[in-house]
């Protein structure tokens, strides 16, 4: 449900489900159940100054968690180790069309409440280029903590890509993640992990599309995905996609996908394994309703 006017505006989605219940697990009761929840106000005369406040959509990454939005029926691996939402307050400046910068505070590292025992807050940028209407070029950072203050160990990302339209049919987003962190609590040693990611898609026709996804993930030192394994994380991905769209609100998705890692990783069998395959199919019909006030 969202509400726009010339000077505020306003947004509110509820959420049911295991998207719910897996990324919003650190959140009590109802809580999980919010998937945004903000408002905002223009601060200048010209409405390219706003000011939002709540939970939003992160500014980290270029995949929605609504399934339509993207070009691929599941998420990269990359979407899924960086944050969907924040909660805090966002400053953004669009004087034209072609750029936008955003400055956010947020209460941490994909969190509705700050995690117990930390007092300081997160910031993060935002920096977007269209040189045209083909072209949409992104460098986003995050600044911040997602330990208590006695196991402090600071976390510096950032999130790099660009949408590219090369006519009517075909589609391409590349983009890279990168980030470090403290080993330990006022270290000047840092562990890292990195993501690069390439999906490309093509309009069949009107009704049809395919989009195919090749991505890598390495995070040796399991900082975003804990696991038991001596050299942590590096998987390698590939994947296809087919949609069939009949009408603008309805889309049926078929994606085939396959995993490896370096390690036995993938849990199938009983067993640990250094494959995993996946078929997912969905069908999504997607409803909006918006409030719009004119002065």
């Amino acid at each position: 449900l969202g509400l726009n006017h010339e000077k505020y505006r306003a947004n509110l989605e509820i959420q049911f489900g295991t998207y719910a219940n897996d990324n919003y697990a650190s959140e009590p009761g109802l809580l999980k159940n919010i998937h945004a929840a903000n408002i905002g106000i223009s601060l200048n005369k010209k409405n390219d100054l706003w000011l939002d406040a709540g939970v939003f959509q992160s500014h980290l990454g270029f995949e929605s968690a609504i399934s339509v939005d993207n070009y691929t029926l599941t998420r990269s691996i990359c979407a899924e180790s960086s944050p969907y939402f924040l909660t805090g307050v966002k400053l953004t400046y669009s004087p034209n069309e072609k750029f936008e910068a955003a400055g956010v505070v947020t209460n941490g590292w994909q969190r509705i409440q700050r995690i117990q025992g930390n007092s300081i807050p997160s910031f993060g940028t935002q920096i977007v280029y269209k040189p045209s209407k083909k072209v949409t070029l992104n460098w986003s950072t995050f600044i911040g903590t997602d330990s208590p203050d006695d196991l402090r160990k600071m976390r510096y990302f950032n999130n790099l890509f660009g949408k590219f339209k090369f006519n009517n049919r075909f589609n391409l987003i590349a983009g890279f993640d990168f980030g470090f962190e403290q080993r330990s609590k006022n270290s000047t040693n840092y562990n890292h992990w990195f993501t690069p990611t390439l999906i490309g898609q093509v309009n069949l026709s009107s009704h049809w599309k395919t989009a195919i996804r090749v991505e890598y993930f390495n995070d040796r030192k399991s900082i975003i995905i804990p696991v038991y394994t001596l050299n942590g994380l590096s998987i390698t991905g590939i994947s296809m996609n087919f949609d069939y769209s009949p009408s603008s609100f309805i889309m049926c998705r078929l994606e085939g996908r396959w995993l490896n890692s370096r390690e036995k990783t993938f849990f199938g069998n009983g067993n640990l394994g250094y494959n995993n395959y996946t078929v997912a199919a969905s069908l999504a019909v997607k409803f909006s309703e918006s409030l719009t006030k004119k002065r």
